[in-house]
């Protein structure tokens, strides 16, 4: 914007003009951009909505570029970069054309305006160190199991009635404690495979999330939905169809696939939005 321009030079160029190479014009805006790719990515608001979770009405609010019911800048950014990473374009690009429209990014604020907006401490009061707790009682825990192994290796015990009788036949001596089952190893990948394994006259896939969470959507050869829901990590879904299994990855990158028993690894790159199809035989050449 020129202020004060003298009437002489009214019709001269000016060179304070903006310029359209950063943002033409004619460039779709946020919402549009976020619609566009959604619908090519074959997805519907629902589906947005359950990959992401954010709700069905701030979805529509935010495509149609109405930002207002967000809640705020803060949460304006998180639900954009959410739905984009769910659709499938660059959320980050997205965010600094909102940051840019809307005052710029907490970032470029001055210091004093980041001080001035905090909360008033009062003096004499602190939060808790819960670090130095926790790591208390860590140290307590440890401290108690090794008393009691070390113990446990003098043999026979005649006080304390919490220690376990040793088994029958058996002699003098400790019995080494039975190891708690939320401490079980994981069952090897291999035994995934062979769950997958079919007769060669049906499909199946088993999907199980590692690293993250995926919103999948499952359907069968004559298009009836299986599944459409997320899975967080170490969870499994396996589905089996005599004519093929047709598959809407919303995080490739997270979903591990074993295809007719056979081990296809992740099927996709963090973030990415993923469209496959298997059918009985040979899981590449379906």
């Amino acid at each position: 914007m020129t202020i004060g321009k003298s009437p002489d030079r009214e019709n001269a160029p000016s060179s304070a003009e903006p310029s359209d190479a950063v943002h033409p014009a004619d460039a779709p805006s946020i919402g549009r951009v976020l619609s566009a790719a959604r619908i090519e990515a074959g997805l519907t608001v629902d589906q947005v909505s359950t990959a992401t979770r954010v709700r069905v009405p701030i979805v529509h609010a935010i495509e149609e570029d109405e930002f207002g019911r967000c809640g705020g800048d803060f949460y304006a950014r998180g639900h954009i970069r959410a739905i984009a990473r769910a659709v499938g374009v660059d959320g980050e690009a997205l965010v600094a054309r909102y940051d840019a429209a809307h005052g710029g990014s907490p970032a470029s604020r001055r210091p004093t305006q980041l001080i001035d907006s905090g909360p008033i401490k009062v003096p004499g009061r602190s939060r808790p160190n819960w670090t130095v707790a926790m790591v208390a009682a860590i140290v307590a825990v440890v401290a108690l199991i090794g008393f009691n192994l070390v113990s446990g290796k003098g043999g026979h015990t005649t006080t304390g009635s919490a220690s376990a009788p040793l088994p029958s036949g058996s002699g003098t001596g400790s019995v080494a404690p039975e190891p708690s089952p939320s401490v079980q190893p994981p069952a090897p990948a291999s035994s995934a495979a062979a769950i997958a394994a079919v007769p060669a006259d049906k499909v199946t896939v088993k999907l199980v999330a590692e690293g993250g969470t995926s919103w999948v959507s499952a359907t069968d050869g004559n298009g009836k939905s299986l599944f459409q829901n997320n899975i967080g990590n170490g969870q499994d879904q396996t589905f089996t169809d005599p004519k093929q299994i047709k598959l809407v990855l919303g995080n490739g990158g997270a979903v591990h696939a074993y295809v007719n028993g056979k081990d296809l690894g992740l099927l996709g790159k963090d973030g990415q939005v993923v469209h496959v199809t298997y059918t009985p035989g040979d899981p590449q050449a379906g």
